[in-house]
Formats: C-alpha cells, sequence, structure tokens
C-alpha cells in the first residue's frame, strides 16, 4: 500500500478503535505510551531502533537513517530517568518529514513538542541529560511494549493508542478498518435520531 497524500488524508478521520477491531493478526502497543499532543494522528511505516536505556547517540543514529514517512520506534528499555528524545531532535524529525516516534522510555520538552504539533509518544517525562556512547541496532523486528514490529510495518495511532499492523495484512485491515468508520457514520446519525443503541447493535436480543 502507498502511503499517498490523499490517502493519509482519509486514514487520519478514522479512529483506531475501527482498525484495532479489524487487525487480528496485529498488536496493540502498551497504553503506558502516552501521546504527548492527544489529538494528533500518527500513520507511517515502521523503523525500529534499539538503544540503551540514558544513552540517546542511538536516538539521533536512527533519526539520521529513518526516510520520509516513517515512524521511529525507540525502544530504549523503558528508561525513565532521562530525558531521551526532546525538541530539538522533534523538530529535525518534523524537517526530514519523519512521521512521528515513539519512545520506551521517557522524552522531555514536552511543552515544545506539544507546541510543535509534532507526534510523539512517550512513558515519562524527565528533563535529566543522557550520554552517547551506545550506538544503534536499526531496522530489525523488535518485541517492545506488547507487540511484534517488523521494519516497514503499518503504525496507526491516535490519542487512544498505538495499532501495529503487519505490512502483509495492511490491505485487508485498512479496507476493513474503512467499511467501519463508514457504517459508524451511519449509526451515529440514527443515535442522533433518538434510537437506543440496544435495538441498533440488537443488544435487545441477547437472552
Amino acid at each position: 500500500m502507498e502511503l499517498t497524500k490523499e490517502l493519509l488524508e482519509t486514514l487520519n478521520q478514522v479512529p483506531t478503535g475501527n482498525v484495532a477491531d479489524n487487525n487480528p493478526d496485529g498488536y496493540v502497543m502498551s497504553p503506558s505510551l502516552r501521546p504527548v499532543e492527544p489529538s494528533l494522528h500518527m500513520i507511517g511505516r515502521a523503523f525500529p531502533v534499539k538503544c540503551k536505556g540514558g544513552d540517546n547517540l542511538a536516538l539521533h543514529e536512527g533519526m539520521a537513517a529513518a526516510k520520509a514517512g516513517d515512524v521511529l520506534i525507540f525502544d530504549c528499555e523503558g528508561y525513565c530517568e532521562a530525558g531521551h528524545f526532546g525538541d530539538m531532535m522533534a523538530n529535525a524529525c518534523m524537517v526530514k518529514g519523519i512521521a512521528g516516534v515513539v519512545i520506551n522510555g521517557s522524552c522531555r520538552d514536552n511543552q515544545d513538542i506539544l507546541e510543535l504539533k509534532y507526534p510523539v509518544y512517550a512513558k515519562a517525562y524527565c528533563p535529566a541529560p543522557t550520554v552517547k556512547k551506545t550506538h544503534a541496532v536499526m531496522n530489525e523486528a523488535m518485541d517492545i511494549c506488547g507487540a511484534h514490529i517488523c521494519p516497514g510495518d503499518l503504525v496507526f495511532a491516535d490519542g487512544d493508542g498505538i495499532v501495529i499492523i503487519p505490512q502483509e495484512k495492511e490491505d485487508e485491515v485498512i479496507e476493513k478498518a474503512l467499511a467501519k468508520f463508514a457504517k459508524e457514520k451511519e449509526i451515529l446519525a440514527r443515535i442522533r435520531n433518538g434510537e437506543s443503541t440496544m435495538t441498533i447493535y440488537g443488544f435487545d436480543k441477547i437472552e
């Protein structure tokens, strides 16, 4: 699937719930990963980077290696006692066209990133400094925060969380998610006309 501008504009209207409901072979990442700005969508190709907690050299290396449209998935070992990623790095990612950042660990400069309107997910905020010693292991499959992520998998995220769609399943998942999104528009109209969710969904028939 080519993530064209037109397709992204459409997908940015679709909630992650519609995707997760139709993604049986994929994953929802741990809800401990929270967005700096919950109103943003983040959609792109996974670029996994293995890092050392408290050390952000690997993050800079990953930023340099990733391409436009990628979502950087930084595994910082869940370490939350240092600010692995901050506003300067967010600006650099935005300029390069990187679609967003996920950090299994902490970041800092949250207010600046919030104002930048750039998608960043992390477990915590911490202003403490990092060292620069350990090189990255990049673009290899990884198990992180409840998900198995392969390079190129489709990352689909919003304020509710992060869904990982296996690349070989993405066409089917997105087609079904779009269909559900359209169906829910019809259901919402019925709800606003006063119909009960019990009858709309047939729950009143459950014995």
